[in-house]
């Protein structure tokens, strides 16, 4: 009898694992802050965070380019993206929170990288193609430019043609997304809106 109770425990307990391991990924929700540059994502991602008591991942790509002290090179997109992604998913894998707000994606480094170099690493265009997220919110250029040394198109042109190239993304990716203009409440006040109706879906 005590083998049947060890061996009908051990069941039970493969069985949660093997349930944990297939409803885990599908309980955390990612949502995408995406935008061109100075549209406010970063404040809008961790406005989100706060707000709905979740983890906001930080764009990668600065940290990056603050410690590699020198311009960067193409290369230097492909360790953007494999850092990216290793901290969204080292995140998404501890966190107890529903949802995960992530300032950008690899979209944004396919933009950055044909947008300066003509091409794009293949690893990225793959990781793209797997990924899967749950809503796009999309930052309008309605907002003041700020200067930053890390930050390369300041001209009004250039910002709406980004714009439009993430609208295209977006639309085109299939995900839900929501564009989200104004000043820093009115955009907060529309994105907890998309995500409280993404909530209502789920």
């Amino acid at each position: 009898m005590r083998e049947f109770y060890l061996e009908f425990n051990k069941q039970i307990n493969d069985f949660c694992a093997i349930c944990s391991n297939i409803i885990a990924p599908h309980a955390l929700k990612r949502i995408v802050i995406i935008g061109p540059e100075s549209t406010g994502k970063s404040t809008l991602t961790q406005q989100l965070a706060r707000h709905f008591n979740a983890t906001g991942i930080d764009e990668y790509a600065r940290t990056y380019l603050r410690d590699i002290d020198r311009r960067y090179v193409q290369q230097d997109l492909l360790a953007i993206g494999k850092g990216q992604t290793a901290l969204e998913d080292a995140v998404a894998k501890n966190t107890n929170s529903k949802w995960l707000f992530c300032d950008t994606d690899l979209y944004v480094l396919k933009v950055w990288s044909e947008s300066k170099y003509g091409t794009c690493d293949e690893w990225i265009l793959q990781e793209i193609a797997q990924r899967k997220y749950d809503l796009y919110i999309l930052t309008d250029i309605d907002m003041p430019w700020e200067d930053d040394p890390l930050r390369e198109h300041p001209e009004p042109e250039m910002r709406q043609h980004f714009f439009d190239i993430y609208k295209d993304i977006v639309i085109q990716s299939g995900v839900p997304f929501v564009i989200v203009q104004g000043n820093e409440q009115e955009r907060l006040k529309r994105a907890i809106q998309a995500i409280l109706m993404l909530e209502i879906d789920m």
